[in-house]
């Protein structure tokens, strides 16, 4: 295999790409600050490597395109708010730590089907991202400028986050506010009132013998929140990839200090392209989606490039098939895996397989074929002696309608009410609690069994 360089993927076939008017923008970018520091990048390598090992457990979700209007207080506080409400109920139901990274600060680009659309009659560009064009039809030509505008917006973000978390934002000694009122069956209410109680009961508890507060219980205070995108705009990635020494380290790696986490798309990963050969070269941990259209040996051959030393928890395979697909899929995938000895962080992505349109065309998805997969997810590797470390969803914090289904029992007439998504439908505050109730049952009820 040739050296690898942070442009070396300038060699190969690329998908995806976008062709950018002015390319000398990308200068700004070059020789802009990093947004994340090495040790950041080894922490969650290491952390990552304990949930590859069944130690703990990854939750990975927020918007499917960021939009640089999601810079903001409000938005920035939702999506932390129902990650740690999430991660709180896992860590009850599953009795390990959880891994927490947000897509976030950095989420700009997204894939297309295809490279253009009609609108009023009109064959345009397709909305990439606002890293790319604009939502707007007049916008719609790249423009290099919103690579730079990327960067200070995930600058800002990132810098919030860091300030919330520090100023106490994630203390458990100040629970957040929990309502159900959401939640239409009395039976569900009552069994989501019970996890809560006792969730609450555990931290009146440590409160009262006094082992909650201080240095020696500082998962109490505060917690560690990633940040991640998938790794498109190859361009970008690359300025923002930089050659540094960790402290402690015995040498300088090449890390992308754009973000903590990158993954690579269901529609980039040729063994041959341009995203597989820059993905092999950095020392961030990268996931990978896997469809139905992965062959076990493609995979198997993805992961020689990718993590040729066999790391745990330096890849992440995000399945995405389908409620429908994933029985014949997912186990071969497994084995194929365990053959070849590496040792993976598998997470389940239920979003993408399940999108359906309404009768009227709205692009939708619904929370029972969302948790139909985690479900097979859950018992397809429990059967095959593996288990599911994770999960990946695609949700915002806010009281948004673009998903069907779920406690509030949202119908298809309802969608019109608060549909915002600007790409692919959304679970919002309270459909993402439900998916973490019944992944904490199902591992609560394991571990009593």
């Amino acid at each position: 295999m040739s050296a690898w360089t942070p442009d070396s993927w300038t060699t190969k076939p690329i998908k995806q790409d976008v062709t950018f008017p002015d390319p000398e923008a990308f200068n700004a970018v070059v020789s802009s600050p990093p947004l994340v520091c090495p040790e950041e990048v080894l922490n969650l390598r290491e952390q990552l490597r304990k949930v590859a090992l069944g130690e703990a457990f990854l939750l990975q979700g927020g918007d499917c395109a960021e939009l640089f209007d999601y810079c903001a207080a409000g938005p920035i506080e939702d999506k932390l708010k129902v990650l740690l409400q999430m991660s709180l109920v896992l860590i009850w139901g599953a009795g390990i730590p959880v891994v927490r990274i947000a897509r976030m600060a950095g989420q700009y680009a997204k894939p297309r089907s295809s490279p253009y659309e009609s609108v009023n009659g009109q064959q345009i560009m397709s909305f990439r991202g606002d890293n790319v064009n604009g939502f707007d039809p007049s916008e719609r030509i790249p423009d290099p400028q919103r690579l730079l505008s990327a960067y200070f917006h995930s600058a800002a973000t990132l810098n919030y986050v860091r300030a919330l978390l520090s100023g106490g934002f994630a203390d458990l000694h100040d629970p957040m506010a929990w309502n159900l009122d959401h939640v239409r069956h009395d039976h569900v209410r009552g069994e989501y009132q019970s996890i809560v109680n006792q969730l609450l009961q555990s931290l009146d508890f440590m409160r009262t013998i006094g082992v909650d507060r201080g240095e020696s219980q500082p998962a109490l205070n505060t917690a560690d929140i990633f940040m991640s995108h998938e790794g498109l705009i190859l361009e970008y990635e690359q300025a923002l990839t930089r050659q540094q020494q960790a402290r402690g380290a015995p040498q300088a790696d090449w890390f992308n200090l754009g973000t903590h986490f990158l993954w690579i798309g269901d529609r980039t990963r040729q063994l041959d392209g341009a995203h597989i050969e820059y993905f092999r070269g950095i020392k961030n941990p990268i996931g990978i989606k896997c469809g139905p259209s992965l062959d076990p040996a493609e995979l198997v051959r993805l992961l020689a490039i990718v993590d040729s030393d066999r790391e745990p928890g330096k890849v992440t395979l995000i399945t995405r098939y389908g409620a429908g697909k994933i029985e014949n899929h997912l186990p071969a995938h497994i084995e194929a895996v365990r053959a070849a000895g590496h040792c993976v962080v598998w997470a389940c992505d239920p979003m993408h397989g399940n999108t359906e349109s309404t009768p009227t065309g709205v692009k939708t998805r619904h929370v029972d074929n969302i948790m139909a997969e985690i479900k097979q997810a859950i018992a397809i590797h429990s059967r095959l002696g593996s288990r599911l470390n994770g999960i990946h969803l695609e949700l915002t914090g806010e009281r948004v309608t673009e998903c069907v289904g779920g406690s509030m029992e949202l119908s298809a007439t309802d969608l019109a009410q608060n549909y915002r998504t600007f790409c692919d439908p959304r679970l919002n505050y309270h459909q993402s609690l439900d998916i973490a109730f019944l992944i904490a049952q199902h591992y609560k009820e394991s571990r009593s069994n």
